[in-house]
């Protein structure tokens, strides 16, 4: 449906859809974007349980049914855009891994780097010093990196909400937040 209505004001205002620019490309362009950073989709409560284990989902806190519905049409818009990641990194953090694997946009791999020191579960310093590492060695081809908000607002001091995107220059430090989906 809303798409009918986007092809219709298209229509109207006299402009082809083929020729618009998917709002992600436009975003990425603005800055010559080689990063983005994204913050795992819905998944409801702050923090993790108090016997968190890396390797155990059962004891971390997970998408629901709306966050995994929000990682499927993210995914979708990324492929409207038509935009390839060169590489997907993401945190060890269950709520991460599941976010890039139903995004559906290719292979993920779990990278220390993008695991969240909120409560202490990472090192701050020693996770912030490989992600640096890991994204100084990062030339055009845009990665994914699928992380929690406190990695992001660390990088490029932007706070991510759940599922938003954060768009980063690696040589600028320049960064732009986008919203795909609700």
């Amino acid at each position: 449906m809303i798409r009918l209505i986007t092809a219709l004001f298209c229509l109207l205002a006299n402009v082809s859809v083929a020729n618009t620019v998917h709002p992600l490309i436009s975003a990425m362009q603005e800055i010559d974007a080689n990063v983005v950073f994204m913050r795992h989709a819905l998944a409801p409560g702050v923090g993790d349980p108090a016997n968190f284990q890396i390797g155990n989902c059962s004891t971390q806190r997970n998408l629901d049914g709306a966050g995994r519905a929000q990682a499927v049409a993210i995914g979708h818009q990324m492929r409207e855009a038509g935009i390839a990641f060169s590489r997907i990194l993401s945190s060890k953090w269950c709520r991460c891994l599941e976010t890039a694997q139903l995004l559906d946009m290719g292979l993920v791999t779990p990278f220390d780097g993008l695991n969240s020191f909120f409560q202490g579960h990472a090192d701050r310093q020693s996770t912030l010093n490989m992600l640096r590492d890991e994204i100084s060695r990062i030339s055009t081809a845009p990665v994914l990196l699928v992380t929690h908000q406190v990695v992001i607002t660390a990088i490029t001091q932007q706070s991510a909400r759940s599922g938003e995107l954060v768009l980063y220059n690696t040589e600028t430090g320049q960064s732009r937040r986008l919203h795909l989906v609700p």
